[in-house]
C-alpha cells in the first residue's frame, strides 16, 4: 500500500520544498556507505536511504545529501536537513532532544580480531569459549559476552575501546568485543590485519537499533517511521543487510 497523501512529497514540510535533504558523516565509512558516496546509494545506510525515500515518493534525484558531525546534531535546536543517517542508537537520553524512526537495524555485537590470532578464523560461538576476549566497560558488549559467549576465562574490562584496541594489538586478548559500526571501523583504520570474526547472535533482551535522526518534534517523524516498518515488513531491510553487512565480511556465528 502506497503511505497516506499525508505522506507524499506535495504535503511533507521538508527544508527544501519537494527535495528530501538527507546527512550522512564525513567522512562516511563502509559497509555504511562505499568510497564516501553516499549519493552512490552504494552501502546498507545509503542503500536504506533511497528506500525510504522511494516509499515517501521522492525519485533519486530528490534527494539531496550534506555532512555533518555526529556529536553536533544529537543536541537541541533547528536542523538542516530532513533526516541523519550515520548509525545513531536510538536512546531515551537523545529523544530528549531529536526525534528517531523507528529503527532501521538491530544493533548486534560482533567480535574483532586480528589475521592469524587463536580465534580468527572462529565460525562458532562455542569456538570463543577458551578465547581471552574483551569489552569496554559498562557496555553492551561486556554483558554479551558474558551472556552469548559465557567463556571460561574472565574477560578483560578496559576503561574505553582505545584501551581495548591497545590490549588486542599488544596480543594481550585475543578478541574485542564492540558494536558492528565501530567493529568495521576498528578492523578497518585501527587494527593491523584487523578482521571481523563474527557478529553474535541476538539475544532477546538486547533492544538497541539504528535510527533515522530528525529535529525534536519534526513533521516528517511519523511517516519516516511509516516506511522504515513497511521496508521491514516487507524484507527489504533483511535483503539490505545481507546484501552490505554479511558480504562485508561480518557473517553471524553459529551456536
Amino acid at each position: 500500500p502506497s503511505p497516506s497523501s499525508t505522506c507524499a512529497p506535495a504535503s511533507l514540510q521538508t527544508v527544501q520544498s519537494g527535495v528530501l535533504t538527507v546527512a550522512t558523516g564525513d567522512p562516511a565509512y563502509p559497509p555504511w556507505v562505499v568510497d564516501n558516496k553516499p549519493e552512490s546509494g552504494k552501502g546498507f545506510e545509503a542503500a536504506v536511504t533511497y528506500a525510504v525515500a522511494k516509499k515517501l515518493g521522492y525519485t533519486d534525484a530528490q534527494v539531496t545529501w550534506i555532512r555533518t558531525g555526529f556529536d553536533e546534531v544529537i543536541k537541541p535546536g533547528p536542523k538542516n536537513f530532513d533526516l541523519n543517517i550515520q548509525q545513531f542508537s536510538i536512546t531515551d537520553e537523545r529523544k530528549k532532544v531529536v526525534d528517531f524512526s523507528s529503527g532501521y537495524y538491530d544493533l548486534t555485537q560482533a567480535v574483532v580480531s586480528y589475521a592469524g590470532s587463536p580465534i580468527a578464523k572462529a565460525t562458532t560461538v562455542s569456538a570463543l569459549k577458551d578465547a581471552k576476549l574483551g569489552a569496554a566497560v559498562g557496555t553492551t558488549s561486556l554483558s554479551a559476552i558474558e551472556s552469548v559467549i559465557q567463556p571460561t576465562n574472565k574477560p578483560s574490562v578496559f576503561n574505553n575501546n582505545a584501551d581495548a584496541v591497545t590490549a588486542l594489538k599488544n596480543k594481550q586478548i585475543d578478541g574485542l568485543v564492540v558494536d558492528l559500526p565501530t567493529a568495521f571501523y576498528l578492523a578497518a583504520a585501527e587494527i593491523d590485519n584487523g578482521v571481523i570474526v563474527g557478529q553474535l547472535p541476538n539475544t532477546a533482551d538486547q533492544k538497541e537499533q539504528l535510527g533515522f535522526l530528525l529535529a525534536k518534534d519534526s513533521p516528517l517523524t511519523a511517516c519516516v517511521t511509516q516506511a522504515v516498518d513497511a521496508l521491514r515488513a516487507d524484507g527489504t531491510l533483511a535483503a539490505l543487510q545481507d546484501q552490505w553487512l554479511a558480504q562485508a565480511g561480518a557473517p553471524v556465528l553459529g551456536s
